[in-house]
């Protein structure tokens, strides 16, 4: 598919919002939140929120409801309960158990500073060790390595085959589940069929692919949005403590969010509410409009009215 390519709509569309609960939303997971509704909504779909938890390292008490909080405020309303990834954990042990059955999980001990030291790609070291697999990391072969796919907004996605044909973790040395795995489980389990989210895991997104093959369910679609960045190389982020959208006042950041993803500002749009804005901004959003580029950056803090973008090229 052709970065220029028309996309149609699904039949039965269901897509979904998954931020993890390490901190507040800033003006990037906004954009991410609004792309993925817009989608859904102009596509008479399902939209669902889901609580990424499973790192619970990262996890910051109270930000979930915080994060739920905010989508309310700007009239971000999803279609079915909310789901929390630790609340999933058996589910995700049954997966491993039928892989591990057909002998395509072994474990590893390899540290992450003895893979980066071989170039920061695993080489199948532990492979036919036979490691205890009760204890450590455990690996899953790759039989499905994805070295291309298409993306309705990026267009034609080449993948490092170095990284395509990897066997990643699927269980962390500390015996947390790796994201890896689970966001696919959680998709198949939700019935996920398009996936709109931010350019910052194109490159993950192979290796789910590949995973969707091997557990014998259809791929999504994949959508990913411009990434927000203060400068080039540098998104906005919890983890470098971007600012926190605002809940009292959501119109400018909402209104700034509809800019980002290409739509039709005009001055009328400040006389209108919340859920007015969300229902404009439904009637009037089309993927094929969204800039076809890895990033856009922002001048200034977007809670504010007056908000300049410089799109970066690939």
């Amino acid at each position: 598919m052709s970065p220029t390519a028309v996309t149609t709509p699904l039949r039965d569309y269901r897509g979904r919002f998954a931020p993890s609960p390490s901190g507040p939303l800033h003006f990037g997971s906004l954009v991410a939140a609004v792309g993925s509704f817009l989608d859904a909504k102009a596509n008479q779909g399902k939209w669902l929120v889901r609580i990424e938890d499973i790192d619970t390292t990262r996890v910051v008490k109270n930000a979930d409801s915080d994060i739920l909080h905010t989508l309310q405020a700007y009239a971000l309303n999803w279609d079915e309960p909310v789901v929390y990834q630790t609340q999933r954990l058996d589910l995700y042990q049954d997966v491993t158990q039928t892989l591990l059955k057909q002998n395509l999980i072994y474990a590893c001990r390899c540290t992450r500073k003895q893979i980066k030291a071989i170039g920061g790609i695993y080489q199948g070291h532990c492979k036919s060790l036979n490691h205890d697999k009760t204890t450590g990391a455990l690996r899953l072969t790759q039989q499905y390595p994805t070295t291309h796919f298409s993306d309705l907004i990026q267009g034609d996605i080449n993948v490092n085959k170095g990284l395509a044909v990897e066997d990643y973790l699927i269980k962390r040395s500390d015996g947390l589940f790796a994201y890896q795995l689970v966001v696919v489980i959680d998709d198949i389990d939700q019935g996920i069929n398009r996936i709109v989210r931010g350019a910052d895991l194109i490159e993950p997104t192979a290796r789910q692919i590949s995973l969707f093959k091997q557990l014998n369910s259809p791929t999504p679609e994949f959508a990913h949005l411009p990434l927000a960045v203060a400068e080039p190389g540098f998104k906005l982020s919890k983890q470098n403590y971007a600012p926190a959208i605002s809940k009292q006042n959501p119109k400018p950041a909402l209104i700034s969010a509809f800019e980002f993803l290409g739509l039709p500002i005009s001055t009328d749009l400040i006389d209108l509410n919340i859920e007015q804005l969300i229902a404009w901004g439904v009637k009037n959003f089309s993927l094929k409009q969204v800039p076809k580029v890895p990033e856009i950056q922002i001048s200034q803090h977007p809670t504010h009215q007056a908000v300049q973008f410089t799109h970066l090229s690939k």
